[in-house]
């Protein structure tokens, strides 16, 4: 099996790349950055130098040409920007590989926090109360409305984050991140949890689901450290939003466990694979294999049985530098390097990824703390 990555960069996708490289498939890898820690994995056979799909439209004409001149089995796009480059393409790009991908409704819906909002509303789901602001003079009423501490997201996938304490505050914080057409919405204290899974047109074939333990940035952001769970009724929600989405392909639903309530509510919908693929793949739920499984047979076997209380630690950079900016959790930070039962993103058989990790660790923290946006970049929310 010949298999063609995106994103050379990330960390899933170094996970994507390890799982298919130790079961045989010949992996090749994009990236728009030579210095890619996947690139220097040894299961990646093949590296190619493309341009950014998040900045740069040629990215889909490269693609194109790109798999018309190299025979692929399987594309797996693998951030939000290379899905929906892959999305505007995919009649053509099929013509020379299996992509399995939701289409376009589906991606439409769960690619905008805005419409997915709005969708799990009329499905019934439980979400955080939402307002749409168009303009500035809009946030600016609804500023008087709100509970706070509130949130302001961007609107796309790629959008930002930022809490605000005050009307004064979210009209400010709004203003900053305009551009991204945010929604504005309650705060939800307390855990996150993700619902993970692979679809045959509609079909689930693979589940997964995991709680967040420590993340980067402490007041939200990507798994420092989470641990696998197996819980009903959030097993529930996200088959439901997903199933009446006839969803195809891998997606995460990303929700809240309301400390108050214990209800489930909905965050957002990522519509390709997720920066925790790690822990799934250690549970026993290998995505990546089974989604290339499933574009060249059409069909596998459901998979929904996995391993819980199988816990995930991605040291460089997140978990150091949750430790870092929350120095109260520096005695369990310490104590976890002493329990064997946690699985890490370091493979002591394919070491220079780790090595480029610890290193570009350091280089970022710097750039971070220089950029102002290492300690609370989202700011801090006031419950």
């Amino acid at each position: 099996m010949k298999v063609l990555l995106t994103d050379g960069n990330f960390k899933h996708t170094l996970a994507a790349v390890r799982s298919l490289g130790k079961r045989g498939v010949e992996v090749t890898v994009l990236s728009h950055l030579s210095v890619s820690i996947s690139f220097y994995s040894k299961y990646c056979r093949h590296h190619v130098i493309a341009p950014d799909p998040e900045k740069d439209p040629r990215f889909a004409e490269f693609l194109l040409e790109y798999v018309r001149k190299n025979q692929f089995d399987v594309l797996l796009p693998i951030s939000f920007a290379a899905v929906m480059q892959v999305s505007r393409i995919r009649d053509e790009l099929e013509k020379y590989v299996k992509i399995p991908l939701a289409d376009d409704r589906a991606l439409g819906i769960a690619g905008s926090k805005d419409h997915t909002i709005r969708y799990a509303e009329k499905i019934g789901l439980r979400i955080p109360k939402t307002w749409y602001p168009k303009t500035e003079s809009d946030a600016a009423a609804i500023a008087h409305e709100v509970s706070y501490p509130a949130v302001i997201k961007g609107s796309e996938e790629s959008g930002f984050v930022r809490y605000a304490n005050s009307p004064e505050e979210l009209s400010e914080k709004y203003r900053m991140i305009a551009r991204y057409s945010p929604v504005i919405q309650e705060y939800i204290a307390g855990d996150g949890y993700g619902f993970f899974a692979l679809y045959n047109h509609g079909k689930a074939r693979a589940i997964f689901m995991h709680k967040r333990i420590r993340e980067y940035p402490v007041t939200g952001g990507p798994s420092a450290v989470a641990e696998s769970v197996y819980d009903p009724a959030l097993r529930d929600a996200g088959l439901r939003i997903l199933d009446s989405l006839d969803w195809h392909g891998v997606a995460m639903v990303e929700f809240k466990k309301d400390g108050q309530t214990g209800e489930f509510v909905l965050m957002e919908i990522n519509p390709k694979f997720w920066g925790s693929l790690g822990l799934s793949i250690a549970a026993g739920v290998d995505f990546p294999y089974l989604a290339c499984r499933l574009a060249i047979d059409r069909d596998i076997e459901p998979v929904i049985l996995y391993k819980t209380g199988v816990k995930y630690r991605w040291l460089f950079p997140a978990d150091i530098f949750h430790v870092l900016t929350n120095p109260r959790m520096l005695p369990l930070f310490l104590r976890d390097f002493g329990d064997r039962s946690f699985h890490y993103d370091l493979d002591i058989h394919d070491p220079l990824p780790s090595i480029l990790q610890a290193g570009m660790t350091i280089a970022e923290f710097f750039l971070r703390v220089q950029q102002k946006r290492f300690w609370r970049p989202h700011g801090r929310p006031h419950c």
